[in-house]
């Protein structure tokens, strides 16, 4: 219901924010972001399912899965007023907000923001804006003069004594994982690394399964493109990504190879350049190349196994015999997935939760 307002990853926002700054972009457009300050523990319990059912509502939802709605929100009332924690060996009872972490303070959280920002959003939306949430961050680029900006901010933190908004205004800021910045009318974005981001990936020499392997420098080298902006940037940022692969012990060509897959998958012949990556770059922000796989619960084995060394050759064992001895049974209408569990580690070994 927020879907136009609303992201989860960064490249979302690049998106967005590429499209918006085609015409809209000017030399004095304000960057904003704000940040609701203790999101999850300020949201009044009783305000948080009030939240829930005003958003079953509005999207006209009478049952979950068979559950009528006085029955779901009776139980979100429940895991809600029934919050306890230990401290210092003491138990406590959470009375204010909810379980950080819980995927049912996630969604009251969300709803909450939903009605808060209505107001807001309606507002900008007589503007020429872009209006980015991702739960209690949100980023505002707008072209209104810096002072009443501000004027308004303060206006929105006086809607609800509960939301106290954080903001920051100027030409250049960082969201979530991505750096922006307005230099004369036109977007620079980067990779934005934390202060204490460190080059630490999955080691090459793990016990993993080789396909998450592979997958790091892949969806790492598309996030690169797809955030900077420029080909020199970019350039960059693939060869520090590399060197820190490389300190991972991932093979020269292994990272080379993942990396030009890159390009195949999205049927690119051409090497990039400084002449054409910004034609490349385009390309691989609108092409989505995700799709949705369907699967019939009905005539599906899940088949998990713990993936070691040993059964590195398991998978193409396992349906070498399962079409060689089934493929005239009628349980070969039953098709096999395999998945992997990983071996416990030493933390996982010796640590029992509570």
């Amino acid at each position: 219901m927020a879907s136009s307002t609303t992201v989860t990853p960064g490249t979302e926002v690049i998106k967005q924010l590429y499209e918006w700054s085609k015409s809209n972009a000017r030399q004095d457009t304000l960057i904003c972001t704000m940040d609701v300050i203790d999101l999850y523990t300020m949201i009044p319990q009783t305000e948080g399912i009030l939240a829930i059912k005003k958003m079953l509502d509005y999207l006209n939802i009478k049952q979950i899965n068979g559950l009528k709605i006085e029955t779901v929100i009776r139980l979100c009332r429940f895991v809600v007023h029934n919050n306890y924690f230990s401290y210092d060996s003491k138990y406590y009872h959470q009375i204010r907000g909810g379980t950080m972490g819980a995927p049912l303070t996630l969604t009251i959280a969300n709803a909450y923001m939903f009605f808060f920002e209505h107001d807001i959003v309606k507002q900008i939306n007589n503007s020429n804006r872009l209006y980015i949430r991702y739960i209690d961050d949100i980023f505002i680029t707008i072209n209104w003069p810096s002072q009443y900006l501000e004027k308004q901010i303060g206006r929105w933190n006086k809607f609800d004594l509960d939301i106290k908004l954080k903001a920051e205004v100027g030409y250049k800021t960082n969201f979530l994982d991505l750096y922006i910045e307005n230099k004369n009318g036109a977007f620079f974005t980067e990779v934005y690394h934390k202060p204490s981001y460190e080059p630490y990936y999955l080691p090459f020499n793990s016990v993993h399964p080789m396909h998450m392997k592979k997958n790091i420098p892949y969806a790492m080298v598309i996030r690169a493109i797809k955030y900077c902006s420029t080909f020199n940037v970019y350039i960059y940022e693939r060869e520090k990504l590399r060197m820190a692969l490389l300190l991972n012990k991932y093979p020269g060509k292994f990272i080379e190879k993942q990396f030009n897959h890159v390009f195949q998958n999205y049927n690119m012949n051409q090497s990039v350049s400084n002449t054409n990556y910004n034609v490349l770059r385009a390309k691989i922000i609108y092409m989505n190349k995700k799709e949705e796989i369907i699967i019939n619960y009905n005539r599906t084995m899940f088949v998990h196994f713990t993936y070691c060394l040993n059964m590195k050759t398991f998978p193409q064992k396992f349906h070498t015999l399962w079409n060689k001895y089934f493929i005239e049974s009628p349980i070969n209408e039953i098709k096999p997935v395999l998945g992997t569990r990983n071996v416990k580690n030493l933390q996982q070994q010796l640590i029992r939760n509570k």
